[in-house]
């Protein structure tokens, strides 16, 4: 007589090993690219435009005119310097916010290197000032 062989039997259980592999591969190249997708994004938390609420009393202004001129509180300065303010500001307050008003005939180039000055300075609460409709 023959001995019963499970090989010869239909296959009852499922192998997860090519499923695993597939995943970790798949987890890899997330992890990889995560960081490069998230260097190009810019977080900017946008007041609504429809209904507008009253601005913080202790959030530095930051305007931006049509004549590139850039004032923080209403006293001129330059990106540098205000890179520095902002720095010093941010670790005396870590949670300090700050207002971005800018002309809307600028382009979005300037206002972006303003919003990343802002943002490599340490701010974390960054608002853009607009007007009601």
């Amino acid at each position: 007589m023959r001995a019963t062989d499970d090989a010869d039997g239909p296959i009852t259980g499922i192998n997860v090993t090519p499923l695993v592999d597939v995943v970790l591969v798949v987890m890899i190249i997330f992890m990889a690219t995560a960081p490069m997708i998230a260097r190009r994004a810019i977080r900017v938390e946008v007041p609504k435009v429809a209904k507008s609420d009253k601005s913080a009393t202790d959030a530095l202004a930051v305007a931006l005119n049509g004549k590139r001129e850039l004032t923080l509180s209403g006293k001129p300065t330059t990106l540098a310097d205000l890179k520095k303010i902002l720095t010093a500001a941010t670790s005396l307050k870590p949670d300090q916010p700050v207002t971005l008003s800018a002309d809307k005939t600028l382009p979005y180039g300037d206002i972006a290197e303003l919003l990343d000055t802002v943002r490599s300075a340490g701010v974390k609460k960054v608002g853009l000032e607009v007007q009601r409709k």
